[in-house]
């Protein structure tokens, strides 16, 4: 059976900066996969390119055995997508929003209808379901966005920063979804900069640098023994600890 999500020389480049340097990775099936690295490592580059929305220069990406882009028809039926920047209709109340979706996705609109209040109420979106977007906060547009990216019950989940700007209660009621997702046979793949959140939350990690994989598998075989994921983490990028005696003019009298 094929992995999740499977990445062959994937290479994705801007100008002389090299975003993605040729990337293999084989993501298993029901996996809880974090993604982690410094800013500018190359994690949004390398979901947009599993995703189908950004080409790479080279390489090739295959999702539940489907290449993204010989077959992008069926990925998209496969995947839910959580971008950055979230790409949301200002106008659209949230409710209508899921309802296109729904229906875009081939739902009946009873189904969506039904889906739609179940997610909005998990995701404590029910007294704002029918106002627009465009006032909602930044919280509340990322649990809108990971809402419209469970409606059509994925086999893969992307999602880029998904806890940015979520407040701790929410931010347990999504995990807790992506748990039951995960349960039922789904894959989660998701970028975050918080280590001790991937720690808790994730089986499988990805370590990026400079758009290079350092390393990727499951968690205990990537954490070194007795080690935290972020002393790893560290470790593995070669950071050094500032110099405490830098900006001793802070605490100048």
């Amino acid at each position: 059976m094929w992995p999740a999500v499977v990445t062959r020389g994937l290479h994705k480049q801007f100008g002389s900066t090299v975003a993605v340097a040729n990337a293999n990775l084989d993501i298993p099936v029901g996996a809880f996969c974090g993604l982690v690295g410094p800013n500018g490592s190359g994690k949004t580059t390398i979901l947009r390119m599993v995703a189908g929305l950004q080409r790479p220069d080279a390489g090739a990406v295959w999702v539940s055995g489907h290449d993204s882009w010989a077959d992008p028809m069926t990925v998209r039926r496969i995947l839910g997508v959580v971008p950055d920047p979230l790409n949301l209709f200002d106008r659209l109340t949230a409710r209508e929003w899921l309802t296109h979706l729904g229906r875009l996705r081939g739902l009946t609109a009873h189904e969506t209808a039904r889906r739609s209040g179940e997610l909005l109420g998990v995701m404590d979106l029910t007294d704002s379901a029918d106002q627009q977007i465009g006032g909602y906060s930044h919280g509340m547009r990322k649990k809108t966005a990971i809402a419209a990216a469970l409606l059509h019950s994925p086999e893969v989940v992307l999602l880029d920063e998904p806890f940015e700007g979520v407040d701790p209660v929410s931010a347990v009621a999504v995990r807790g979804i992506l748990d039951r997702f995960r349960a039922a046979g789904g894959t989660v793949v998701f970028s975050s900069h918080a280590m001790d959140l991937v720690e808790r939350m994730c089986d499988f990690v990805v370590v990026m640098s400079h758009g290079t994989v350092l390393t990727a598998g499951l968690l205990d075989e990537v954490r070194f023994p007795g080690s935290t994921l972020e002393d790893t983490f560290i470790s593995m990028i070669g950071a050094a600890p500032a110099d405490p005696s830098l900006l001793g003019w802070l605490h100048d009298g």
